[in-house]
């Protein structure tokens, strides 16, 4: 036995559609997206991250949110994400019929300059904003902080856990409903992971409720275990691998949905998730891609016999 207690289920929120897609230059017609959301749901992923309400002129690839958001919440039992930089975007999201908005909160002053021209405190200040806001229209939609660069940063180097536990405070202070670490860089290893993890837990409590995971140094998936082993049971993964950071130089993407799902279907953790249909979606869109680098290892190598013959059985 395992010296803490191995989850009976675990939830996989598929990213791919705003992280992936916002780090390819191609712009995915709409048709497609929304193939690929019911494609998902039909798999069983019940929870996508499907777009951002940034504006077109920026990130092209993410016009069609608005559109993205009104097909997926008519799919019964899915919870659809999208994220927002700032009060702008989250009126546009308070709008739109989302169920969560996720905003990021660089944890790395020099990421946080590069990626939304702010200081991590004055982000902290803009969702004071959005929670002042989404109150003041006692909107349903739920809130989320991503808190990014958690484990280092490209730009700057070292992040100290104590500006993680400093800002992961002042936002749950002002009322958001979770919280999620990212390793948005690829920099975590997994003693950091478990580290971090067990220490921001134990000021957040359950609203520490996402880790978020890019495979650009091989230790993506190590890092998911040692969040798990952490008490994490919610993860974001992306289809094929894609994505990464504009800020993050031969960053690869997020880890891959299809490994995450084997990786837990291998150790008897419940996902929801059909893997020959998620199998399916993902040589879909790795057509719709092709040329794209994509990411991941169990669509090359396939289930293995083992696990094959005890489906069949």
């Amino acid at each position: 036995m395992p010296p803490f207690p191995w989850p009976s289920s675990v939830t996989l929120r598929e990213v791919g559609l705003r992280d992936g897609l916002q780090s390819i230059a191609r712009v995915l017609p709409t048709a497609q997206k929304l193939a690929w959301i019911r494609g998902a749901w039909e798999a069983g992923l019940r929870e996508m991250e499907v777009g951002s309400f940034v504006p077109a002129r920026l990130l092209p690839q993410l016009a069609d949110t608005a559109e993205l958001v009104d097909a997926a919440v008519r799919l019964p039992g899915l919870t659809v994400s999208v994220l927002v930089p700032n009060l702008k975007g989250a009126e546009r999201a308070m709008d739109s019929g989302a169920h969560w908005m996720l905003l990021p909160l660089s944890i790395s002053h020099a990421h946080s300059l590069a990626n939304l021209r702010k200081t991590p405190d004055a982000v902290v200040e803009e969702i004071a904003a959005i929670v002042a806001r989404r109150r003041e229209r006692n909107a349903a939609i739920r809130l989320e902080v991503g808190l990014s660069t958690a484990f280092g940063c490209t730009l700057q180097g070292r992040v100290e856990p104590e500006e993680v536990l400093r800002l992961a405070r002042a936002v749950l202070d002002l009322g958001v409903d979770r919280i999620g670490l990212a390793d948005t860089v690829g920099y975590a290893d997994p003693r950091q992971t478990a580290e971090l993890f067990g220490a921001v837990r134990a000021i957040a409590g359950d609203r520490l409720a996402c880790g978020h995971f890019h495979d650009t140094r091989g230790l993506g998936m190590a890092n998911v275990m040692a969040a798990l082993q952490a008490g994490e049971t919610r993860f974001d993964a992306c289809l094929a691998g894609i994505g990464g950071c504009p800020h993050a130089p031969g960053a690869s993407g997020n880890v891959a949905t299809e490994d995450l799902a084997y990786l837990f279907r291998s150790m008897g953790i419940a996902t929801g998730i059909d893997f020959e249909r998620l199998q399916a979606l993902r040589t879909q869109v790795a057509g719709w891609l092709q040329g794209e680098t994509l990411h991941g290892a169990i669509h090359r190598a396939g289930l293995p016999k083992s696990m094959q013959v005890a489906e069949a059985a």
